[in-house]
C-alpha cells in the first residue's frame, strides 16, 4: 500500500510539473517573414495579432510588442506549447525566449581635447551643426530636472524628429525641452518577467523617470549641457559637460530594477529608429549569442542600415580573457580607460608605512590618531569579504577593517563594517582586481588599495600583535601620469562569436567619470544611502560608451554624408596607443603592456578623427557576404538582414575579408592568410600614402601595392596584405602576437592593429550551429 501511495504521489507531482510547464507564460520573441503579410491586413501589427490568435489561441493582450523597424516580428506572452506551435508555421522564421541584459556600470572633455568647444570643433560650423544631431540613449531613463539637460540657447527642435515626451504618473511633456526632446519607457517584457502579466501594476512606476541614476549619467555624458560648479560632494569640482553639448537627447527607458529585457530593448530600438535618431548609445549587454539570436545585434543592424551609428559598451568582465559583449562588426564596441585625474587617499599603518590608495569619501574622518586594525580571515564566516552578517561587532567595534574586494559591492562592504561598529575600511584588491583602483563614495571613511599593497596590509594586520591604522584623504589631483591606462574591469578579446573580427574597437574614458545623477537615489545606489547629489562619479564601460556616442554625433555633424562605418573607421584608425609619458598603453590589471585584445585600435582621439585622411567603408551587401560566410542558414541570415531575397550566392571565403579597419589573423592549419581591403580618400585630392608594417618575427607581412595615389576626394583604392607564418606553432597555450599596418603621409597616419593567433578554439557560433543541427528547437 505504501508503494502504491508513493507511486501515486510521484505521478501526481509529475503531472503537476507538466501542467505548470505547459501553462507557465514567458515572453517569446517571434521572427516573421515580413514579405508574407497578406494584403488583407492593413498593418503588420494587425497581421501579428491575427497570426498569434489563430496559431496559438492566445487573447489579443498576449501581444506585447509589434516590431517594424528594428526587427520583423513581435514579442508575445506564451507558454511553451504555444511557442512550439508558432515555430511550425511557414510564416515564422524563428521563435526564442526573451533574454535579460545587464547595465555595464568633469574632466573627460578636456582630456579628449574638446576644451570649451575650441579648436577644430568650433570652426566650420560643426558645433552648430550638431544641434541637428539626435542621440538616442537606451538605459534606465532620465532625470529631466538636471541642469545637464538645460536648453538655454538651443534652437527649435529639428523638423525630422518624430518622437514624443511620454506621459506618466511622474513624467510628462512639460519635462522635455529643446535639449531633452523625447522620453519613452518600455516595460512589458519586464512586467511579464516579474510575474502577473502586463496588466499587473509593477513595483516600479511605469515612466521614463530615472530612479537608478545610470541612464541620466550616460545621457549627460554623451550630450549634457555645460554646468558650472559641478562635483560629487566636493570631488572633481569644475564644469560638467557632455561630448556633444549642442546635440539633442532622446531617452528610451528599457532597464528596470531586475534588468533589461530583450523584448523591451528591441521595442526601444524600434521606436528610436522610427523617431529619427542619428546615434544610438547602448550601455548594456548580455551573454554572447549568434548574431541572429542577439537582440542588440539585430536592432543595431537595422539602425546601421538606416544610417544610424550604434555605440555599445564592451562589458565589465575583465581582466578575464574572451569576455566581450556586443561584438557584431556593425556595432562600435567600446572598452574603458582612465583619465589623468585621481582621488588619492592613504592608509598609514602603525609601523609608519604609508600606502597609496583612492577614495571619494566626503564625510568626517576618523581623526589624526591611529585606531585598531583588523582582518577577519575566517573561511567559515567570510569576514574577510565583509559580507552582510559576517563581521562580529565585538572584534571590529572602533577599528578599521580590512575587506577583500569581490563577491558583494564595494560600497556595501563599507556599510557592513559601519553596521558592525567599525569606524573605517581598507578595501584591498585580490588577484582578480589586480592593481586597478576604483574610487567610491563610501558610507564611512574608506581607502581602496591594489593587490600588492593589500597583501602587505593583510600581512601586517595578521602578524602584528597590536596592528593600528589611520586613513587620510587627498581630494582631487590632476595631470596624473601615466594616463590613460586600460581599466582592469574592461572586457577583453578575442571575439568568441567571430574571431576574425578584432574586438573591442577602441577604448574611451570610463573610470571615475563625473556626470549628472538621479536625485531619487544616493551616490552609492544603496537603500541605506540617504545622501542626495546632482552629479556622481561612476566607472564602467557604460561610461566609456556614451563618450564615443557623443564623439560620433560631432563627426556626424561635421561629415553628414559619412556612413556609420566611416565614422567608426575614423575613430579607430586615428586612435592612439601611447600614454602621456609617451610609453605604450598599460593594463591596470597588473601594470603590464596592453595589447589590441585589451584596447582595440587604441584610445580615441577626436581631433584627429575629424580628419582621418582615409576610411574603411562597409556596405550592407558586404555585411551580407560576411554573414553568409559564418555557416548560418539562409533563414538565419534573413533574420538579421530582414530581406526576402537573400541567397548567399556571394559570400566571403573567410569572415576576415570584411572591409574592417583592423585585422584578426587566425592561422590554424594554414600558413598563409591573405586579405584585400579598400580605402576611401576623405582627405585632399592628389594625396599619396605609403605603407609601413610592424609585426612579430614569427610572421612575414607583405602589402601590395606599397603606395596608394588618390587623385580625387572620394576615390577608392584597394590593397592586398599577405600574412605568412614562418613556422608552425604547436600546443594550445601559445601566446598571441600583435602588429600594425599604417598608411601614412605628412598629414595623416591611418593605422590598423593586427592580432595573430595560431590556435583555433571552438567559437560560440560554431557550437550553436552544431547544437541547432542536432536537436529540436523546443
Amino acid at each position: 500500500m505504501a508503494a502504491m501511495a508513493s507511486s501515486s504521489n510521484f505521478f501526481f507531482i509529475f503531472f503537476l510539473v507538466l501542467c505548470l510547464k505547459i501553462t507557465a507564460k514567458k515572453t517569446y520573441i517571434v521572427q516573421m517573414k515580413h514579405q508574407d503579410k497578406p494584403l488583407s491586413f492593413e498593418t503588420h501589427h494587425d497581421w501579428h495579432s491575427s497570426s498569434l490568435q489563430s496559431l496559438t489561441g492566445s487573447p489579443p493582450e498576449s501581444l506585447l510588442y509589434s516590431y517594424t523597424e528594428a526587427f520583423n516580428g513581435f514579442a508575445a506572452s506564451l507558454n511553451e506549447e504555444q511557442a512550439e506551435s508558432l515555430s511550425k508555421s511557414e510564416s515564422i522564421l524563428d521563435v526564442y525566449e526573451d533574454t535579460v541584459y545587464t547595465l555595464h556600470t568633469t574632466r573627460s572633455p578636456q582630456f579628449l581635447g574638446l576644451d570649451a568647444d575650441l579648436g577644430l570643433w568650433a570652426t566650420g560650423g560643426s558645433t552648430q551643426a550638431s544641434e541637428d544631431v539626435i542621440i538616442g540613449v537606451l538605459d534606465t531613463g532620465v532625470w529631466p530636472e538636471s541642469k545637464s539637460f538645460d536648453d538655454s540657447g538651443m534652437p527649435e527642435i529639428p523638423s525630422k524628429w518624430r518622437g514624443e515626451c511620454e506621459s506618466g504618473p511622474d513624467f510628462g511633456p512639460k519635462f522635455c525641452n529643446k535639449k531633452l526632446i523625447g522620453a519613452r519607457s518600455f516595460s512589458k517584457g519586464y512586467r511579464m518577467a516579474i510575474g502577473g502579466g502586463i496588466n499587473k501594476k509593477p513595483k516600479e512606476i511605469d515612466s521614463p523617470r530615472d530612479k537608478d541614476g545610470h541612464g541620466t549619467h550616460t545621457a549627460s555624458t554623451a550630450a549634457g549641457s555645460h554646468v558650472a560648479n559641478a562635483s560629487l560632494l566636493g570631488y572633481a569640482s569644475g564644469i560638467a559637460r557632455g561630448m556633444a553639448t549642442r546635440a539633442r537627447v532622446a531617452a528610451y527607458k528599457v532597464c528596470w530594477e531586475t534588468g533589461c529585457f530583450g523584448s523591451d530593448i528591441l521595442a526601444g530600438m524600434d521606436r528610436a529608429i522610427r523617431d529619427g535618431v542619428d546615434v544610438l548609445s547602448v550601455s548594456l549587454g548580455g551573454r554572447l549569442a549568434p548574431y541572429y539570436r542577439d537582440t542588440i545585434a539585430l536592432g543595431a543592424f537595422a539602425a546601421v542600415e538606416k544610417g544610424i551609428f550604434v555605440s555599445c559598451s564592451a562589458g565589465n568582465s575583465g581582466p578575464t580573457r574572451a569576455t566581450l559583449a556586443n561584438v557584431a562588426p556593425w556595432i562600435m564596441t567600446v572598452g574603458a580607460g582612465t583619465l589623468d585625474r585621481d582621488f588619492p587617499a592613504y592608509a598609514v599603518l602603525g609601523n609608519k608605512i604609508r600606502y597609496n590608495g583612492v577614495s571619494l569619501y566626503s564625510g568626517r574622518g576618523i581623526g589624526k590618531k591611529s585606531v585598531g586594525l583588523v582582518y577577519n580571515k575566517d573561511n567559515n564566516t567570510f569576514g574577510n569579504l565583509c559580507l552582510p552578517g559576517s563581521l562580529k561587532p565585538a572584534s571590529v567595534r572602533g577599528k578599521v577593517v580590512v575587506c577583500d574586494r569581490g563577491t558583494n559591492a564595494r560600497v556595501e562592504k563599507g556599510g557592513v563594517v559601519r553596521d558592525a561598529g567599525g569606524v573605517g575600511m581598507i578595501l584591498a584588491n585580490t588577484a582578480d582586481g589586480g592593481e586597478e583602483l576604483v574610487a567610491d563614495s563610501h558610507l564611512l571613511p574608506a581607502v581602496a588599495v591594489g593587490r600588492k599593497t593589500g597583501d602587505l596590509i593583510r600581512k601586517y594586520a595578521q602578524s602584528n600583535p597590536n596592528p593600528t591604522a589611520k586613513l587620510v584623504f587627498g581630494g582631487t589631483v590632476l595631470n596624473v601620469r601615466p594616463s590613460p591606462v586600460v581599466a582592469a574591469f574592461s572586457s577583453r578579446g578575442p571575439n568568441m562569436v567571430t574571431p576574425q573580427i578584432l574586438k573591442p574597437d577602441v577604448i574611451g574614458p570610463g573610470v571615475n567619470i563625473l556626470a549628472a545623477w538621479s536625485e531619487a537615489i544616493g551616490p552609492t545606489g544603496l537603500v541605506k544611502d540617504t545622501r542626495k547629489t546632482k552629479f556622481n562619479l561612476v566607472s564602467g564601460t557604460s561610461m566609456s560608451c556614451p563618450h564615443i556616442s557623443g564623439l560620433a554625433a560631432l563627426l556626424k555633424a561635421a561629415h553628414p554624408d559619412w556612413s556609420p562605418s566611416a565614422i567608426k573607421s575614423a575613430l579607430m584608425t586615428t586612435a592612439y596607443t601611447r600614454d602621456n609619458t609617451n610609453s605604450s598603453l598599460r593594463d591596470a590589471a597588473d601594470g603590464s603592456l596592453s595589447n589590441p585584445w585589451v584596447h582595440g585600435a587604441g584610445h580615441v582621439d577626436p581631433q584627429k578623427a575629424l580628419s582621418p585622411g582615409l576610411i574603411y567603408d562597409i556596405t550592407t551587401k558586404q555585411y551580407i557576404s560576411f554573414l553568409c560566410s559564418l555557416g548560418y542558414t539562409i533563414d538565419q541570415v534573413k533574420t538579421i538582414v530582414k530581406r526576402p531575397n537573400i541567397t548567399c550566392s556571394k559570400r566571403f571565403k573567410d569572415p576576415g575579408e570584411l572591409n574592417y579597419p583592423s585585422f584578426s589573423v587566425l592561422f590554424g592549419d594554414k600558413r598563409v592568410v591573405r586579405y584585400t581591403r579598400e580605402l576611401t580618400n576623405v582627405g585632399p585630392a592628389r594625396s599619396i600614402y605609403k605603407v609601413a608594417v610592424d609585426g612579430p618575427s614569427s610572421v612575414g607581412i607583405s602589402v601590395r601595392p606599397r603606395t596608394l595615389v588618390f587623385r580625387h576626394i572620394g576615390e577608392k583604392k584597394r590593397y592586398t596584405v599577405s600574412f605568412v607564418a614562418k613556422r608552425k606553432r604547436r600546443g594550445s597555450t601559445v601566446r598571441s602576437e600583435y602588429g600594425s599596418i599604417v598608411w601614412g603621409n605628412a598629414q595623416h597616419q591611418v593605422k590598423s592593429p593586427v592580432t595573430f593567433s595560431w590556435t583555433f578554439l571552438k567559437t560560440l557560433g560554431e557550437c550553436q550551429i552544431i547544437n541547432e543541427k542536432s536537436k529540436v528547437k523546443f
